[in-house]
């Protein structure tokens, strides 16, 4: 029993930076592992980075790593995701989500943010 709503997308020029928020409500949020996915037009919906919520446990795409970070902030049960050297193929509709950590299926999702990067 997660909700998840994302925010913070928008217009961004190549090389800047864009933090995106994804804000949870949910008694149980320990049991679950929330990741950051995107999804191009034409392209699959991939996994960008994903954090356990109750450990701080934390795994990074290659792509990702190095100019992505995840934060938390756990008294306002939102979920962060920092972007830095954003390129154009950044691109994307940008998705939070969640599966309880005895699982491998992601079964909650947000609606998604834009995020746009200009050449």
């Amino acid at each position: 029993q997660v909700q998840l709503v994302e925010s913070g997308g928008g217009l961004v020029q190549a090389g800047g930076s864009m933090r995106l928020s994804c804000a949870l409500s949910g008694r149980t949020l320990g049991n679950y592992v929330i990741g950051w996915f995107r999804q191009a037009p034409g392209k699959e919906r991939d996994l960008i980075a994903a954090i356990r919520w109750g450990t701080t446990a934390t795994h990074y795409a290659d792509s990702a790593e190095g100019r992505f970070t995840l934060s938390r902030d756990k008294a306002g049960n939102t979920l962060y995701l920092q972007m830095n050297s954003l390129k154009s193929d950044d691109t994307a509709v940008y998705y939070c989500a969640a599966r309880h950590f005895t699982t491998n299926q992601y079964t909650n999702w947000g609606q998604g943010t834009q995020v746009t990067v200009s050449s």
